[in-house]
């Protein structure tokens, strides 16, 4: 059975041992202190990418385990690791455009828009003189084709050409093949994404390709197939059985944790305070 991830963190643990050592890096680092592992995966070839099935590039995955449960700061260790692996990954002087990707009507799918809700908006007050010091940033939530007609690369290609960021930040809920990563995983990548990949719905990259700049990804699996969560809780023997049980619809599937209205109201802030530290602009939003 096909068990979809978005992650390449668990491709990477699955990949053979062989290309980790021909197209594939791997770094970890841990804080200890705030219960938090950083892995950086780069993918540096044509084997790589082949092992991996996803481009050359840099994939960071921030894991806590407490990133979905209540936390009066909003989880503010993991809003600054996020922080700092953008601020590696953007130059200082660089205006910001942020792509808030999915249906906001869909919880699983409300990340991007949710996240475009808390950020401070600069673009406007730039543009009229209001502030000098804070960098550049404007962002839209675009929706999904099945609201607009209109794929969204195009609305972020035209945008593009039309507002002149230096560097794209998209956001999305992404599909996880291990439960205990849902709602508790941050991926950022420097290689662009494919809206709706995770959930097998593919539609066209949005990668420095398609609009023009460099795009960055930030995702959190907010879902999990079916599939993958027979293979979490079956051994090998029993996964077979139970597969034949299942009818075509149910195996294709995808579902999510009962709590992810909190999940996705909290991770959403975590993620918006991690990009708004790259204004030098703290707002007090708690």
């Amino acid at each position: 059975m096909q068990n979809r991830t978005d992650l390449a963190l668990e491709l990477k643990e699955d990949a053979k041992e062989s290309s980790l050592l021909s197209g594939i890096a791997v770094t970890t680092r841990i804080d200890a202190s705030h219960h938090i592992k950083e892995t950086k995966i780069t993918i540096k070839n044509r084997k790589g990418e082949e092992a991996l099935g996803k481009p050359k590039g840099q994939y960071i995955t921030i894991e806590t385990k407490d990133l979905s449960r209540n936390d009066q700061g909003f989880h503010r260790e993991m809003s600054d690791a996020l922080f700092s692996n953008l601020k590696s990954m953007i130059s200082e002087d660089s205006k910001i455009l942020v792509a808030g990707l999915g249906n906001a009507g869909v919880t699983a799918d409300s990340l991007g828009p949710k996240v475009v809700e808390n950020l401070y908006i600069t673009r406007h007050l730039k543009k009229e003189g209001m502030i000098k010091e804070a960098r550049e940033l404007s962002a839209i939530a675009p929706g999904v084709m099945a609201q607009t007609g209109i794929e969204t690369s195009e609305i972020l290609e035209a945008l593009v050409e039309k507002t002149k960021p230096d560097v794209m930040i998209a956001i999305d809920a992404l599909a996880a093949r291990s439960s205990k990563r849902l709602n508790r995983t941050i991926q950022i990548s420097d290689t662009g994404i494919a809206p709706g990949s995770g959930v097998g719905n593919h539609r066209n990259e949005i990668t420095r390709h398609t609009v023009g700049i460099p795009v960055l990804a930030i995702g959190v699996p907010t879902v999990i197939s079916v599939p993958a969560i027979i293979n979490d809780l079956l051994e090998e023997e029993e996964q077979e059985t139970a597969y034949k049980k299942l009818d075509k619809e149910f195996i294709s599937m995808h579902v999510t944790p009962k709590n992810i209205d909190e999940s996705i109201r909290r991770i959403s802030y975590t993620i918006s305070e991690g990009i708004n530290q790259l204004l030098h602009i703290r707002e007090n939003r708690e």
